[in-house]
């Protein structure tokens, strides 16, 4: 599918003027909707591929990039975990009517948590591809923690990109002020849990300590023995169909 025939792509101002992008696929509740991760945006080939089975299956279906990632406007180093909670928050409260199913990959599974708790009635499932909860906590060294504390700011080189991987002192503050492994986590919804146990950003033991914490009774953690952080071969991209059409068929 070529983005000429892909849903359009839709600005919404936020409070402060700058305009956020994200595509809007009508059709069957409810609506799916995708979080990006870190340093990602919804033009990746998980969201894409989503974006692509729900208009076979006439589903709805919302992709949205945070602001300063992918067509949104801002800088990506303004953006904290909060600003792009309420990014969504404000993508799900202007865009979408009525239940929404989030799929959340790496921080974007992070964020869906945070929403689904700031919207309890309206999230009625969550899927975590690599969901990476708290990463500010563990995902840092002391001295990575010190770099921040002196510099503001870490950059580094990522295989994923071009682009060097930044992490703000604003962004980790934001990201240790909302984390949730040290309690239980009060969703009650169905969650699923896809988590590559050769995963070398975020520690298969995340899925497992997620599912413990959360308060529903109705969660999955589905280990892929042979998958990586992406998980975005073919296989991987299937099981996530598989994994969202399930919940959807159950609700």
């Amino acid at each position: 599918m070529s983005h000429a025939d892909s849903t359009p792509i839709i600005l919404l101002a936020r409070a402060d003027g700058l305009r956020l992008a994200c595509r809007s696929r009508a059709g069957e509740g409810p609506t799916i909707l995708f979080l990006p991760g870190y340093m990602s945006d919804m033009e990746g080939g998980k969201a894409v591929a989503l974006d692509q089975w729900a208009a076979s299956q006439g589903r709805a279906m919302v992709r949205m990039d945070y602001a300063g990632n992918g067509s949104s406007e801002g800088r990506f180093a303004d953006g904290t975990l909060a600003s792009w909670r309420d990014d969504v928050l404000l993508v799900m409260d202007r865009v979408i009517q009525g239940p929404v199913l989030l799929v959340g990959s790496s921080m974007g599974g992070w964020l869906a948590l945070l929403v689904a708790l700031a919207r309890p009635g309206r999230v009625v499932g969550i899927v975590g591809i690599a969901a990476a909860p708290d990463f500010t906590d563990w995902g840092f060294t002391d001295a990575d923690k010190a770099l921040l504390a002196t510099e503001g700011r870490i950059e580094e080189p990522t295989p994923y990109g071009d682009t060097p991987y930044v992490t703000t002192l604003a962004f980790w503050e934001s990201g240790q002020a909302a984390r949730v492994l040290g309690d239980t986590i009060a969703i009650d919804c169905p969650v699923r849990l896809l988590h590559g146990q050769r995963d070398s950003d975020v520690p298969f033991d995340i899925a497992l300590q997620t599912a413990a914490r959360l308060r529903s009774s109705d969660v999955q953690t589905l280990l892929i023995k042979d998958g990586d952080h992406r998980l975005s071969r073919d296989g991987d991209i299937a099981l996530l169909i598989r994994t969202v059409a399930s919940l959807l068929d159950s609700y």
